[in-house]
Protein backbone atom coordinates (compact mmCIF):
# COMPACT_ATOMS: atom_id res chain seq x y z
CA UNK A 1 0.00 0.00 0.00
CA UNK A 2 1.35 3.10 -1.12
CA UNK A 3 2.40 5.93 1.67
CA UNK A 4 1.26 8.75 -0.06
CA UNK A 5 -0.18 8.90 -3.47
CA UNK A 6 2.50 9.58 -6.15
CA UNK A 7 1.37 13.17 -7.13
CA UNK A 8 1.99 14.01 -3.68
CA UNK A 9 5.12 12.62 -3.48
CA UNK A 10 6.43 14.26 -6.81
CA UNK A 11 4.72 18.01 -5.31
CA UNK A 12 6.95 17.27 -2.07
CA UNK A 13 10.51 16.52 -4.44
CA UNK A 14 9.25 19.40 -6.25
CA UNK A 15 9.29 21.48 -3.40
CA UNK A 16 12.65 20.16 -2.36
CA UNK A 17 14.04 20.67 -5.80
CA UNK A 18 13.77 24.29 -5.50
CA UNK A 19 14.95 24.56 -2.65
CA UNK A 20 18.67 23.61 -3.70
CA UNK A 21 21.55 25.78 -4.66
CA UNK A 22 21.89 26.06 -8.48
CA UNK A 23 24.41 22.78 -9.92
CA UNK A 24 23.56 20.66 -7.01
CA UNK A 25 24.41 17.24 -8.46
CA UNK A 26 22.93 13.92 -7.92
CA UNK A 27 18.94 15.64 -7.37
CA UNK A 28 17.29 12.54 -7.47
CA UNK A 29 19.31 10.96 -4.70
CA UNK A 30 20.03 14.23 -2.85
CA UNK A 31 15.62 14.86 -2.91
CA UNK A 32 14.66 10.94 -1.51
CA UNK A 33 17.55 11.36 1.44
CA UNK A 34 15.67 14.96 1.99
CA UNK A 35 12.14 13.24 2.03
CA UNK A 36 13.12 11.55 5.28
CA UNK A 37 10.71 8.80 6.83
CA UNK A 38 8.69 9.43 3.49
CA UNK A 39 11.28 8.77 1.06
CA UNK A 40 13.04 5.48 3.23
CA UNK A 41 8.85 4.02 3.20
CA UNK A 42 7.87 4.66 -0.27
CA UNK A 43 8.49 1.97 -2.98
CA UNK A 44 11.08 2.31 -5.53
CA UNK A 45 8.41 1.90 -8.38
CA UNK A 46 6.68 5.12 -6.62
CA UNK A 47 9.77 7.20 -5.91
CA UNK A 48 10.79 6.60 -9.78
CA UNK A 49 7.32 7.57 -10.54
CA UNK A 50 7.32 11.03 -9.06
CA UNK A 51 10.99 11.59 -9.88
CA UNK A 52 9.74 11.19 -13.48
CA UNK A 53 6.35 13.18 -12.78
CA UNK A 54 8.88 15.68 -10.83
CA UNK A 55 11.44 16.42 -13.99
CA UNK A 56 8.51 17.41 -16.28
CA UNK A 57 6.91 19.53 -13.89
CA UNK A 58 10.37 20.95 -13.16
CA UNK A 59 11.21 21.30 -16.96
CA UNK A 60 7.63 22.90 -17.78
CA UNK A 61 7.10 25.16 -14.53
CA UNK A 62 10.31 26.32 -14.67
CA UNK A 63 12.25 26.88 -17.78
CA UNK A 64 14.67 29.51 -16.47
CA UNK A 65 16.26 27.04 -13.75
CA UNK A 66 15.57 23.35 -15.29
CA UNK A 67 16.20 21.86 -18.69
CA UNK A 68 14.76 17.84 -19.64
CA UNK A 69 16.66 16.99 -22.29
CA UNK A 70 16.54 14.06 -24.96
CA UNK A 71 17.90 11.76 -22.52
CA UNK A 72 15.04 13.05 -19.95
CA UNK A 73 17.44 13.45 -17.62
CA UNK A 74 16.63 16.40 -15.33
CA UNK A 75 19.85 19.36 -15.19
CA UNK A 76 20.47 23.05 -14.58
CA UNK A 77 19.82 25.69 -16.54
CA UNK A 78 23.45 27.29 -16.78
CA UNK A 79 23.29 27.82 -20.62
CA UNK A 80 25.77 25.45 -20.89
CA UNK A 81 23.37 22.71 -22.18
CA UNK A 82 21.85 22.76 -25.39
CA UNK A 83 18.66 20.43 -26.20
CA UNK A 84 19.18 18.38 -29.49
CA UNK A 85 16.68 18.90 -32.30
CA UNK A 86 15.97 14.99 -32.91
CA UNK A 87 13.06 15.89 -35.56
CA UNK A 88 13.77 15.33 -39.20
CA UNK A 89 10.39 15.68 -41.81
CA UNK A 90 9.50 12.01 -43.07
CA UNK A 91 10.32 13.10 -46.41
CA UNK A 92 13.91 14.37 -45.28
CA UNK A 93 14.34 11.02 -43.91
CA UNK A 94 13.38 9.25 -46.76
CA UNK A 95 16.22 11.20 -49.22
CA UNK A 96 18.54 10.47 -46.70
CA UNK A 97 18.05 6.61 -47.08
CA UNK A 98 18.01 7.35 -50.32
CA UNK A 99 21.05 9.39 -51.18
CA UNK A 100 23.09 6.75 -48.89
CA UNK A 101 21.51 3.96 -50.92
CA UNK A 102 23.09 5.16 -53.96
CA UNK A 103 26.30 6.32 -52.48
CA UNK A 104 25.99 2.77 -51.09
CA UNK A 105 26.82 3.60 -47.46
CA UNK A 106 25.21 4.07 -44.03
CA UNK A 107 22.70 7.41 -42.95
CA UNK A 108 25.46 8.27 -40.74
CA UNK A 109 28.42 8.33 -43.52
CA UNK A 110 26.37 10.06 -45.71
CA UNK A 111 25.42 12.84 -43.41
CA UNK A 112 29.41 12.86 -41.89
CA UNK A 113 30.08 13.19 -45.72
CA UNK A 114 27.95 16.08 -46.32
CA UNK A 115 29.41 17.79 -42.64
CA UNK A 116 32.57 17.60 -44.12
CA UNK A 117 31.78 19.18 -47.41
CA UNK A 118 29.44 21.98 -45.67
CA UNK A 119 32.31 22.75 -43.54
CA UNK A 120 35.24 23.00 -46.54
CA UNK A 121 32.72 24.83 -48.25
CA UNK A 122 32.18 27.26 -45.52
CA UNK A 123 35.84 28.11 -45.52
CA UNK A 124 36.24 28.67 -49.00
Amino acid sequence: MALLSRNKLSNMMLDILLEFPSGTKNLKDNIVARLGTIGFMSTTRDINAAWNETKKKAAQSYPEKFILDGRNTLQWNDGTVKVLDKTISRKHFEQLNEFAEQEQCSVDKFVSTLITLYREDKKM
